[in-house]
């Protein structure tokens, strides 16, 4: 192909539209316990995540209740992947072989949500949340009913085996908060000015984007490391249901969703979907847990 600034034009659509299916075409799934929070500032504050409360008769006059606030703040990062295109590949009429490439770049970008959101959630028993603890931790403080703080616990970390979740992704705000302030787009340095071009006679074309996850509200979430079994699962459901906010009053949460790693998918789809289940001493029983919750299984977990 001959070097001239319209034959690098067509080239640069060529390959944005590759860039863009393979950015249509990727699977993600962060949707399913993630919020996607609009971004218009390098960093969002969520002093608001505390606990709302519920509604009330209405006798005399209204109560105003004050969020109680908390510094939580998630920062934007800057991400990007670049390739180079040599000059000489696009001179020898070779620039094709770099097409799926370009649909990697797209790929790649449309499943770093994923990866983020699942490697948050994998971090959880160590990563901070809005009241200043892990976001599975044992000593979440909660108020009573007299006012008097309690602690409450959201993880069950005491075995050894792959860590599973339970949660409750049915509300405005899910477990975790992915905070998009620029999508993925496709740049180039093409021109015969451009550095790359004149040093090194390499034509470059990338993706950056700026994001960040978080965490929402623990009370949606239940984590455990113990055997995966018909009994632990119900404890995990009952755990996020029972949950209570300030004042002993009920969240009405109830679990819809368990997020496994790989190498339980198997064990799950037993669980969720046998009309029987063994016994540990021999024996089947009515299994009271087909259809409870949906699961989701992410690599990422793994």
């Amino acid at each position: 192909m001959e070097i001239t600034s319209a034959n690098l034009q067509l080239l640069r659509r060529g390959y944005k539209a590759a860039f863009q299916g393979g950015l249509t075409a990727a699977q993600s799934i962060y949707q399913q316990l993630a919020t996607v929070v609009p971004s218009t500032t390098g960093t969002e504050e969520y002093g608001w995540l505390g606990q709302l409360p519920g509604m009330r008769e209405w006798i005399g006059d209204r109560v105003i209740h004050g969020l109680e606030a908390h510094g939580y703040a998630i920062k934007n990062k800057p991400f990007e992947l670049t390739v180079g295109v040599p000059r000489t590949s696009i001179e020898d009429d070779n620039y094709g072989v770099y097409t799926p490439l370009m649909t990697e770049l797209g790929r790649s970008a449309g499943a770093q949500p994923d990866e983020m959101v699942f490697n948050l959630l994998k971090a959880g028993d160590r990563v901070k949340c809005y009241d200043g603890k892990a976001f599975f931790a044992d000593n979440h403080p909660v108020k009573d009913a007299t006012g008097k703080p309690v602690a409450q616990s959201n993880a069950d970390l005491g075995g050894n085996g792959p860590t599973w979740y339970v949660l409750d992704t049915t509300r405005a705000i899910k477990p975790l908060i992915f905070q998009d302030r620029k999508k993925p787009n496709f740049v180039s340095l093409t021109n015969e000015t451009d550095a790359n071009v004149f040093h090194q006679a390499e034509y470059v074309y990338g993706v950056d984007s700026r994001n960040n996850v978080g965490f929402g509200f623990w009370q949606m979430a239940q984590a455990s490391n113990r055997e995966l079994t018909q009994e632990n699962l119900w404890k995990a459901i009952k755990a996020i249901g029972g949950r209570t906010g300030d004042g002993n009053r009920k969240l009405a949460l109830r679990a819809t969703m368990l997020v496994i790693p790989s190498n339980l998918e198997d064990q799950a789809a037993r669980l969720l979907t046998n009309d029987l289940i063994a016994l540990p001493g021999g024996g089947t029983e009515n299994n009271t847990l087909k259809g409870r919750l949906t699961s989701l299984v992410s690599p990422w977990l793994d």
